[in-house]
């Protein structure tokens, strides 16, 4: 394959190192959200982005791009939050078929509940191994990648990074 372009030594060295991490502190968060809520971070993220929106609900189409997760799988986070009491299904006031998600004080309670464990598991994990340089360097080179990942901004419209 004449075309590819291979990874260097360096580049090589730091895919790997970058792929270890980000899948490490993906199984750290899933298990500390798993223990201290009994929720992936997947389903931690719906309830974050339904508090933050306007009263506390938002189209079930726009949440699953909010989370960049398809219909069928938020369909899915969003029954075992219902049957948890933490979220609840209504209809969409200005479209018959559509539906919108809204977090309940249940759900609200259960956030504001876990959000201290789970800050603290980010801080301790990513943010105190890093001096004030790098966090500004990870910051610039986050941004990078959501530009060529996320070219159209959907998830930094309701992320803003900036």
């Amino acid at each position: 394959m004449a075309g590819t372009r291979w990874l260097d030594s360096d580049e090589q060295r730091t895919w790997r190192a970058f792929l270890a991490a980000t899948e490490l502190l993906a199984d750290a968060l899933d298990r500390q959200l798993q223990s201290d809520a009994g929720m992936t971070h997947a389903a931690y993220a719906v309830l974050v982005i339904l508090s933050e929106a306007s009263d506390r609900s938002m189209r079930m189409s726009e949440l699953a791009r909010a989370t960049n997760s398809s219909q069928s799988r938020l369909s899915h986070v969003v029954a075992r939050h219902e049957e948890r009491g933490l979220v609840r299904r209504e209809r969409c006031p200005t479209d018959r078929r559509g539906q919108v998600a809204v977090l309940t004080d249940a759900g609200y309670d259960v956030l504001t509940a876990t959000a201290p464990g789970h800050v603290e598991t980010v801080r301790r994990l990513v943010f105190d191994g890093l001096d004030p340089t790098q966090i500004e360097q990870l910051g610039t080179i986050s941004q990078a990648l959501l530009a060529v990942l996320d070219p159209e901004g959907k998830l930094s419209a309701v992320f803003p990074v900036s």
